[in-house]
């Protein structure tokens, strides 16, 4: 390989050719035009250079003995190259199918012999053009790849710490367990599921879901976290003080849902909108105060496997200015539980698009009326993937079940 002294020969061509005075002649001209250059006295030759090194310009005879130039430019585009190379044919052959017949294996352009040198110099002008344009855009690939990586590194963190925002999917209350399911449709999503305790004797759980995807859903879930922080009772927009006693006390249900829709409206300018279903749990009798607000009807499965689903609709939080709420109430008996989940079940798609809908939840839980705690929740996303037939949601799936114990009514406190 060489190429001409004190000319910058960052380009290399190839030549192929069985004569070797028309390679001599070629190999002279590309030098003088700051080529590195290589020569091949055949199709087989060629192609075993181009396997081993990347040519920014190849020069083939069509007519050469064995593989002709035709054969070699399909085999080399067969070779699939990272880098494009810009193929001439040169050939005595003039006519419409021939020059057709070149274009469909891989050939860029065609030269006629003999050859013109100033033609030679334009065409190969020509494919430099088409060569830097291809260099340029793919550095804006490679620049958009890193762009690409470096979010995606972002997002897989971003999974991280959402999924931290459950510090533990299974909580032990003695009288009873909460358990907890969240897996997001892409990186990162718009549930949140969650849990505080409002005293000794009580607990609230909720069930959050965010409209809409992505980062956006999962940044307004975040700081909706933070309106339940256990840590932190002052922020927690559940809870309020007493203006007697400075002693701190849960909101009703339904005041929290009113509090969250006046707080979405007055201070996170946003078009999202979600909707809640909110439960305060009594840990010693078993009462449940709940409100749903635009959520999927929660899942009230008694002890013998029987299945309600409980509620009365609401409207979904962050919607319509100083809309009002309703909590109702429901009573656990020991071997009860209560499920929360978001319409990522309900509304989850079979291939043929057939939702997995609220009836068919209902039976599946009856099957599982003997599985508990996490193995309830991991058992309810193994059947939901099959049903889907893919481990992925199009949606996010998120879930909190809390069941009572069968102890015996007058030992739930000892317990709790």
């Amino acid at each position: 390989m060489v190429g001409k002294a004190g000319v910058p020969a960052a380009k290399h061509a190839l030549i192929v050719d069985d004569s070797r005075a028309q390679r001599l002649i070629f190999a002279r001209h590309l030098r003088d035009w700051g080529y590195l250059t290589t020569e091949a006295a055949s199709g087989l030759e060629a192609l075993a250079l181009c396997r081993a090194t990347h040519f920014d310009l190849v020069l083939s005879d069509w007519m050469m003995p064995g593989m002709n130039g035709l054969e070699f430019c399909q085999a080399f585009r067969a070779l699939k190259n990272e880098n494009y190379s810009y193929f001439i044919l040169l050939t005595s052959k003039n006519d419409k199918d021939a020059v057709a017949e070149g274009l469909n294996v891989g050939a860029d352009d065609f030269l006629n012999k003999p050859v013109s040198t100033m033609e030679l110099r334009a065409r190969i002008s020509a494919g430099e053009r088409l060569l830097d344009m291809e260099r340029e855009v793919r550095k804006t690939l490679q620049q958009l790849q890193q762009v690409h990586d470096a979010l995606e590194r972002d997002l897989q963190q971003a999974r991280k710490l959402q999924h931290a925002l459950i510090r533990d999917r299974f909580r032990d209350y003695g009288t009873s367990h909460l358990s907890l399911l969240l897996q997001s449709s892409g990186h990162v999503g718009g549930d949140l599921v969650g849990t505080f305790r409002i005293s000794d004797t009580k607990i609230a759980v909720y069930s959050i879901d965010v409209s809409g995807h992505g980062v956006a859903a999962a940044m307004l879930s975040a700081r909706i976290s933070a309106l339940f922080a256990e840590g932190a009772q002052s922020q927690n927009i559940a809870l309020t003080q007493d203006p007697q006693t400075g002693a701190i006390r849960a909101c009703a249900p339904e005041q929290v849902a009113a509090r969250m829709n006046d707080l979405m409206l007055s201070e996170m300018d946003t078009d999202t909108y979600l909707t809640l279903a909110y439960a305060e749990l009594d840990l010693v009798t078993g009462r449940a105060r709940i409100v749903q607000a635009g959520h999927p009807h929660p899942a009230v499965q008694r002890k013998s496997g029987k299945v309600e689903f409980v509620g009365l609709g609401g409207l979904p939080i962050g919607l319509i200015p100083q809309a009002g709420y309703t909590s109702f109430e429901v009573t656990l008996a020991p071997g009860d539980r209560l499920f929360l989940y978001s319409d990522g079940i309900t509304e989850c798609n079979d291939p043929d698009g057939t939702e997995f809908g609220q009836d068919r939840l209902g039976q599946m839980m009856e099957s599982l009326a003997q599985t508990q705690g996490l193995d309830f929740l991991d058992a309810l996303k193994w059947q939901l993937g099959k049903w889907a037939g893919k481990d992925d949601f199009s949606d996010d799936v998120s879930g909190i079940v809390f069941e009572l114990h069968e102890y015996e009514a007058g030992n739930h406190a000892e317990h709790a």
